[in-house]
């Protein structure tokens, strides 16, 4: 059965699209790590590819049977830290790893426990200002936030949180000088793209909203 459609917009020259179906639709996302609060006080560190953020709101999906998901439902402190691309590394070395023990059933084939997953990625913890778990002192750019509302999405398979962002803290490598602007020539997000992780290309250019315009070369 032939499953392509082509577009009818008038001009468009490209080749015919195909109807696909991929496990999972990671086209693009940033990648974050998320810290949070243990029932015992200590702290977890979770990479995560679904978040964005809307003003001084970021919302997160979450599989629900995390230990991010449990810290965040009776401890809603958190920090989103973002890896630059070279950072990959560090975020892999965590996919692998889960803090809740017993393992969940459904991830013993796949994933181990790991109490200290700051050690497991290389990354130091840094205090936080205004909420208790930690920064990851090597991400250029660390949120600290407090999540506002955490419930099931709309298929029941994973969990929206939306937190208010209290504080952001930055790189000063990647500040504009004399700003409160971060710098979008200087700072690259680490990019989850189908399951690969990539950085930005060059720039290619700005929004008429840009506060930070440059001459396009």
């Amino acid at each position: 059965m032939d499953t392509a459609t082509r577009s009818t917009t008038p001009g468009n020259t490209s080749a015919a699209h195909v109807t696909v179906e991929p496990s999972i639709l990671y086209f693009g996302t940033p990648v974050v790590l998320l810290s949070t609060e243990n029932e015992n006080g200590s702290f977890n560190l979770a990479p995560m590819s679904s978040a964005w953020a809307l003003g001084h709101v970021i919302v997160l999906g979450l599989g629900p049977g995390g230990q991010t998901a449990h810290n965040l439902r009776s401890r809603p402190d958190l920090v989103v830290n973002l890896p630059e691309p070279a950072q990959w590394p560090a975020v892999e070395r965590l996919a692998p790893l889960t803090g809740r023990t017993p393992v969940p059933v459904d991830k013993r084939d796949t994933f181990r426990f790991e109490p200290d997953k700051f050690a497991a990625a290389g990354l130091r913890p840094e205090p936080s200002e205004l909420v208790r778990p930690p920064r990851a002192a090597e991400c250029p750019i660390q949120l600290e936030a407090r999540a506002a509302r955490v419930q099931p999405d709309a298929s029941g398979a994973f969990l929206i949180v939306e937190a208010h962002v209290l504080k952001v803290h930055a790189d000063p490598r990647i500040v504009v000088p004399g700003s409160q602007h971060v710098d979008p020539a200087t700072w690259s997000p680490l990019i989850y793209n189908f399951r690969h992780y990539y950085g930005l290309g060059p720039e290619l250019g700005h929004s008429f909203r840009s506060q930070t315009p440059r001459q396009a070369h």
